[in-house]
């Protein structure tokens, strides 16, 4: 198709969505009327606009011009100015008055407005003090026009630019022209590569300070991402001229990269532990707080032996009134809980975590005090709440996130502002934990800035799970301080005896095979060496299998997968299962980001945590029946409408919760029919598919296979090679993270 070139004024918006700017204008051009749509965020009634796109038909509305791109452009002639000045865009002017002005000054009147403004007071109608409020108007439009033109010349997007302008205003030529890089530090949506490529243009050097400085940051960034607080000197030195070289000529000198790390060491904005670990100081003070917070909640009460009797006399009377039986190491689980500040349990499945937690909560509840439950997920929190028949709730809303962000003293965003905090605490005689591997340095230390001295913090999980997606590995790092009592959960009770998916993880954690031999009602081992056939089977056990064996739908049914790329990676997979579980049909509204076809009725996972999104409930006659806000990394749902018209997606997650995403927004969510082991963490499925066949060495090791298997409820159905599994179990490596909880611990505990 062509592009085309038009130049237009906009007579009305036909639809225009205010989150994202998205609308169809009606534009007239040449006296003709053209429907137009695109992102108009910066555009009024009454703007003059010079628009490249390209001509489509839509099946239903017909004709349209799609924008690729557009400009304000100042109007050149009387009538376009009154028009302009008529259509509500300047506050204040109607159209009479507009008329009246531009019969006064005719072509001349944009330039009275701007360098003789006190003129207008010739106007009848227009005061003085209005006079200049008309003139303040045009000159903030015209500073925002020129602003989007001059950056548009950097290759920066409208939605963007609107962004940056009113983040800085005309102080953002200056900053361009010396540091762009600041843009990556103040802006959300802009990293260290789109200030790398406007820095390119303006012409700044590979080895400016600037750039230096922003690429150690932004390394630090990604290597939080892959889950480290810290790196090593040397990794930091290495990684940042890695991504600071341009070309194969272009290596930065390693003094000048270790200069700028001293110079953000000084600006406060770096720590360094040990002369050698350098934190970005953000993750240095969340860790040492933690530590501190720790410190103060770790109170130990001296059991008299006449108070452990009382404890095992009240234990048994629930154990009595539950019919159970714990163990030793349970009971010893339970009585350090009452008399602990902290208190991790930890275990495998089938160890009986669940039936500690409940005597746990028995107790607290007999002797009438307040006990919160709350787990890192909402599955997680779903299953928590099923298993002890108290509400359960994720701990960001246990904590009571908020839209709105927290700011440093430096103005800058600081993360996720939370309700319940030191001026706000949580109030409760004791809060259990559930699924701690999960959770990571951010979210602990948000945890523990809500709590008080004197509240008992259980935490429960499997150390043998992987970390969790976010920086740190905080359940690990308190384990390994040794500073807390820890029980290790060790029997594995005879209900869980008869679950071969339960043997099976013992096995696999023990370094054994487990056992393939198909003589299991739980555990399915198929031996397929072609990706193809693994295709096929996967297929028939999701659609046609599984469910009526399970009692399920083909959606509650997960594929895990260890890696995202390659033809048995989670990319791939979703291709391949999204064409069968959930094929093309006229009914469905499609629409395509980036690489990613997206359908109603497709199964997504949102990818990043969203603290603003906001959800809804909604009841009968479409009625909100309930609301709020935030949707998290990992959270899964299903496409209940795609609208192309208003240009946004609904998807629904678990509680009928619904949020509704434009579609410059979906690179929060991905297909989720596949997804990779790690994103599984804390989720529990009635039967999970695990194709294995082959793969790199660091993602194929034992603690991955052991997750995958956990993460079954009553099937696990592996298909590949034996052999790769036989690697999984042999392989205990894992990929080494730079943590420094355990030593900032012993550090406060030390003292």
């Amino acid at each position: 198709m062509e592009k085309e070139i038009i130049k237009g004024y906009i007579e009305h918006f036909i639809y225009k969505n205010a989150e994202n700017g998205y609308g169809v204008v009606s534009l007239i051009s040449d006296g003709e009327e053209i429907v137009c749509t695109g992102t108009f965020k910066d555009a009024d009634v009454g703007d003059t606009l010079e628009i490249e796109g390209e001509f489509v038909t839509h099946p239903v509305y017909g004709e349209q011009l799609k924008i690729k791109s557009f400009k304000v452009v100042v109007p050149d002639d009387a009538a376009s100015m009154q028009r302009y000045l008529g259509s509500g865009a300047i506050r204040g002017i109607g159209e009479a008055l507009a008329a009246r002005i531009v019969k006064k000054f005719g072509d001349d009147t944009f330039r009275i407005i701007e360098d003789e403004p006190e003129r207008l007071a010739e106007v009848k109608g227009i005061s003085e003090k209005k006079a200049i409020d008309i003139a303040m108007q045009m000159a903030e439009k015209r500073e925002m026009r020129d602003a989007m033109i001059f950056l548009q010349g950097y290759g920066i997007g409208n939605t963007l630019a609107v962004k940056i302008f009113n983040t800085y205003g005309n102080r953002i030529y200056g900053i361009l022209k010396e540091n762009p890089y600041q843009l990556a530090d103040d802006i959300a949506g802009v990293g260290f590569k789109t200030a790398d490529e406007i820095a390119s243009k303006i012409g700044i050097r590979v080895d400016s300070d600037y750039r230096i400085k922003s690429g150690i940051m932004y390394t630090l960034l990604q290597a939080s991402a892959d889950g480290n607080t810290y790196l090593p000197m040397q990794d930091l030195i290495k990684r940042t001229n890695e991504l600071l070289a341009t070309g194969p000529d272009v290596i930065i000198d390693e003094e000048i990269i270790t200069t700028q790390i001293q110079n953000l060491m000084m600006d406060k904005k770096l720590v360094t532990k040990n002369d050698n670990n350098i934190y970005a100081s953000n993750y240095f003070y969340e860790e040492q707080g933690c530590a501190v917070m720790l410190h103060d909640l770790n109170v130990a009460e001296k059991v008299t032996a006449r108070e452990e009797e009382e404890y095992n006399n009240r234990i048994l009377q629930i154990e009595q009134s539950k019919g159970f039986e714990l163990d030793s190491l349970q009971r010893e689980a339970v009585i350090k809980s009452i008399s602990n500040g902290i208190v991790i349990i930890t275990g495998g499945p089938g160890t009986g975590k669940t039936t500690t937690i409940n005597t746990i909560i028995s107790y607290y509840a007999s002797e009438g005090m307040d006990i919160l439950l709350a787990a890192p997920t909402g599955r997680a929190a779903k299953r928590m709440t099923e298993a002890t028949g108290y509400e359960a709730r994720t701990i960001h809303r246990l904590l009571e996130v908020s839209g709105q962000i927290d700011e440093d003293k430096d103005g800058r965003s600081a993360g996720v502002h939370f309700e319940k905090n030191r001026d706000n605490p949580l109030e409760a005689d004791a809060i259990i934990v559930d699924e701690m591997s999960m959770v990571d340095i951010h979210l602990f230390y948000a945890l523990l800035k809500a709590l008080i001295p004197g509240t008992h913090l259980i935490l429960v999980g499997d150390s043998s799970q992987l970390p969790s997606v976010g920086p740190g590995q905080v359940l690990s790092d308190l384990i390994k301080s040794g500073k807390f009592p820890t029980i290790i959960l060790k029997k594995i009770f005879r209900q869980a005896e008869e679950s071969d998916i339960v043997m099976n993880a013992h096995k696999i954690h023990n370094g054994e095979m487990p056992r393939l031999d198909n003589k299991s009602k739980d555990f399915f081992f198929l031996e397929r060496n072609d990706s193809n056939v693994i295709y096929k089977h996967m297929v028939q056990l999701i659609r046609d299998k599984l469910p009526g064996y399970v009692d399920a739908q083909p959606y509650d049914i997960q594929v895990l997968t260890p890696m995202r790329k390659g033809p048995l990676g989670a990319a791939s997979l979703n291709l391949v299962l999204q064409s069968y579980l959930n094929p093309p049909d006229k009914s469905k509204h499609e629409h395509t980001y980036g690489d990613t076809l997206f359908r109603e009725g497709d199964k997504v996972m949102q990818i990043k945590n969203n603290y603003q999104a906001q959800w809804e409930v909604v009841g009968k006659y479409n009625i909100a029946i309930d609301s709020g806000l935030g949707v998290f990394n990992g959270d899964m749902g299903i496409i209940r409408e795609i609208n192309e018209y208003s240009q946004d997606m609904v998807v629904e997650y678990d509680e009928h919760r619904r949020v509704r995403y434009p579609f410059g927004e979906l690179d929060q969510i991905e297909l989720s029919y596949a997804i990779t082991i790690h994103k599984s963490q804390g989720s529990e499925y009635p039967a999970v598919v695990i194709p294995l066949l082959g793969g790199p060495r660091m993602l194929l090791n034992r603690n991955l296979l052991y997750t995958a298997v956990t993460r079954a409820k009553s099937t696990v159905c592996i298909l590949g090679s034996s052999q790769t599994v036989y690697t999984m179990v042999e392989n205990e490596e894992q990929l080494k993270r730079y943590t420094g909880l355990m030593d900032r611990i012993k550090e406060v505990f030390d003292v």
